[in-house]
């Protein structure tokens, strides 16, 4: 009988564990659906980093200086901000963004938003910092990236941008109107060119006795095309539209760098940071981090980040590009279908 009630109160406790742990899971899920539904579409977030990296550094001095030495540092540390606070002169603000460009430079929609933001607070010796990984894409999109960092520019506001791994093709395109382009030594840079690629199936729809009829108005409203038969008038067309394409993006190289030797970058090469430094497609060769690190001890570092509550169709939307298409090609594109200029 003993036995029998020790065992039923065993069964008893790990039911009631069971039965707590699935209401613990159950109110976290609706607490989690219950916060998403009342949390806003859309927000901007800024983060103090110089918080952060105090933060940082305190943990590991915790871990390594013994009590005297802790109290000690604490007090000259203490010290310096009174004299600091004495003396108060306001500090400069860098407030940092970050673009992380796909082949439809997607992340425009939040770039533009930050910007916008930014342009009614800043003041005189403010700085923004971009830091941007891109291999380029659609030209359309990365104009309308570089013309958004533009009206930081127009306004005299300093511009730094900082790239760690990539920025070429639509990527330089945008890293070019920066006052100051800082690259990790082997960074990836360049790539000043267009390509096009238009696959064609004509003759294998000839063969299979498939006509297909193309009527337009407009003598070149398409010049090549996937399905019917080109011609070499629509080809000398495109080939047109493609140099005229390369022309701009030089010409927008020069208005923004004119240190470049345009004729000797302009070929669709790309370049390490070490050997972009020396045909002066950037300034300096340092990391992101050692840069915000510098400044850090001299002016007020932000991270701004505007957030919007996407749709899930077009969450579903994007994750499907990005396993379709992976790490976008590097040149930017044109297509005369959509024209992706």
């Amino acid at each position: 009988m003993i036995d029998f009630l020790l065992e039923y109160g065993l069964f008893l406790a790990k039911s009631a564990t069971i039965v707590v742990a699935f209401l613990v899971v159950l109110a976290a899920l609706f607490g989690a659906v219950r916060e998403a539904r009342h949390q806003a579409p859309e927000r901007l977030e800024i983060e103090p980093l110089n918080t952060r990296f105090e933060r940082m550094r305190d943990t590991l001095e915790g871990e390594l200086l013994d009590e005297s030495a802790l109290k000690s540092l604490d007090k000259r540390r203490r010290k310096a901000k009174k004299g600091e606070r004495k003396n108060a002169s306001v500090r400069p603000r860098v407030y940092v963004l970050d673009f992380d460009g796909d082949l439809e430079a997607s992340a425009v929609s939040q770039l533009r938003e930050e910007i916008t933001a930014l342009l009614q607070v800043l003041q005189k010796g403010d700085e923004v910092l971009l830091r941007l990984e891109s291999e380029g894409g659609l030209v359309h999109a990365y104009g309308l990236a570089a013309s958004q960092l533009k009206r930081l520019r127009d306004r005299q506001f300093r511009l730094t941008v900082c790239v760690d791994k990539v920025a070429a093709s639509g990527g330089y395109l945008m890293a070019c109107v920066a006052d100051t382009i800082l690259a990790a030594p082997f960074a990836i840079l360049g790539s000043i060119g267009v390509v096009a690629q238009v696959p064609n199936v004509h003759r294998l729809l000839k063969k299979h006795d498939v006509d297909i009829e193309l009527h337009t108005a407009g003598a070149h409203k398409r010049t090549l095309t996937m399905l019917g038969e080109n011609t070499d008038a629509g080809r000398e067309k495109f080939r047109e539209e493609l140099e005229d394409t390369h022309k701009l993006f030089k010409q927008f190289v020069i208005e923004h760098r004119p240190q470049v030797a345009i004729d000797k970058v302009a070929t669709g090469e790309h370049w390490f940071g070490t050997r972009a430094l020396s045909i002066k497609l950037v300034d300096d060769l340092k990391t992101s981090d050692d840069y915000l690190l510098d400044r850090a001890s001299t002016s007020e570092l932000y991270a701004v980040r505007y957030r919007r509550k996407k749709p899930l169709a077009e969450r579903l939307h994007f994750s499907l590009l990005k396993l379709m298409t992976g790490f976008s090609s590097g040149p930017m594109t044109v297509q005369r279908q959509q024209f992706m200029l």
